[in-house]
């Protein structure tokens, strides 16, 4: 067992562990490991971290053959680093790997490389409470095309940041505007896997929102715009009663491994948990609601405002420790930075 401690952030002098944000940071290295056209995986290796080396015609900058994973380290009160669930990720880039007719690393391959760049990255490790290592695995058609078709090459990378809240609200509510004219995702197309192309498309929205005091937009489903579906970069949830409700992923949503969790820790509460269509008037109605995903964590929703009608939310006064968002928060980060016997196996010591 490895131990790391608060002296091992001390060498990145030029961090204020307070006020880290969440943006991109040049690191000390990152893992790289290239297929060839048979999708025979080269041994992978360590490399500074720095900038890659494309054809103009790769088939990442030419037609967007590219997925991208998102996941976690902690470090705990006793020096331990943690990651949470990093599998599920390996998992659901197979499957994005699948739709997107790309090779992809196996789950044994994708963590050993999560778990190289971490070792080789401990010290941009935040210490305890600070925030956390955030991993971006890669997997990209690096090989040249120029027609319309697969790539030759895929090159799959794992570079790290050290990251503290994705909001700028930081832990406090966030402000959502439902988004009524443009789409997320459709039926038959890639809203269910982690494609790069799935990206971009929001951000006219976003930046829409953001410049009228929102904090992000939530999509509606594209055929009868009265479902929801997902916010920008995160899943959501209802809560009314005992009940807590969330779009049920079948092609336009992602899955996220948050999500899934969040699931399960609810469900272990003793709350009723629905997958299924979450009408826009249901959410008006709603008690609470809130944001999961592996930068988010979990964010509660202050407010939601469609067309002319903006809703608050919680409904009722009740005290902090008493929202169900609240608890959930406590008790998914409480397993991730290891501050309570992990009986679900979830996290994976480096």
């Amino acid at each position: 067992m490895c131990l790391f401690h608060e002296r091992d952030c001390d060498s990145v002098s030029d961090v204020d562990w307070n006020n880290i944000g969440f943006k991109a940071r040049e690191t000390d290295q990152m893992f790289v490991m290239k297929c060839n056209a048979n999708g025979e995986w080269h041994r992978g290796q360590l490399e500074p971290y720095g900038v890659l080396k494309l054809s103009p015609s790769a088939g990442v900058l030419n037609y967007g053959q590219g997925l991208f994973e998102g996941l976690k380290t902690y470090r705990t009160e006793d020096g331990r680093l943690l990651l949470f669930r990093p599998e599920e990720n390996a998992n659901r880039m197979i499957l994005g790997a699948q739709r997107m007719c790309m090779p992809a690393p196996s789950v044994h391959m994708f963590v050993d490389a999560v778990k190289q760049t971490v070792i080789a990255n401990k010290r941009w490790v935040p210490p305890v409470g600070k925030g956390s290592l955030y991993l971006r695995p890669l997997l990209i058609g690096s090989g040249p095309v120029l027609g319309l078709s697969q790539s030759p090459e895929y090159t799959f990378l794992v570079y790290a940041a050290p990251v503290g809240n994705y909001f700028k609200e930081g832990p406090d509510p966030i402000h959502l505007k439902v988004e009524d004219m443009y789409s997320r995702a459709v039926h038959g197309g890639t809203g269910g896997v982690k494609t790069i192309c799935n990206y971009a498309p929001v951000l006219k929205a976003q930046l829409a929102a953001k410049k009228e005091g929102f904090t992000d937009v939530l999509y509606l489903d594209a055929v009868e715009r009265k479902y929801i579906e997902e916010v920008s970069s995160c899943n959501i949830f209802i809560v009314k009663g005992n009940v807590i409700s969330t779009p049920e992923a079948r092609g336009c949503i992602l899955p996220g491994v948050t999500r899934k969790s969040v699931m399960d820790i609810a469900q272990g509460l003793g709350y009723k948990v629905e997958e299924r269509k979450v009408h826009i008037n249901e959410v008006i109605d709603a008690d609470e609601a809130f944001c999961t995903g592996t930068a988010v964590v979990l964010a509660p929703v202050g407010s939601i405002t469609y067309k002319d009608t903006r809703v608050s939310f919680p409904k009722q006064k009740v005290e902090q420790h008493e929202r169900v968002a609240s608890n959930l928060y406590k008790l998914l980060t409480n397993l991730q930075m290891g501050k309570v016997p992990d009986t679900r196996g979830w996290t994976m010591e480096v």
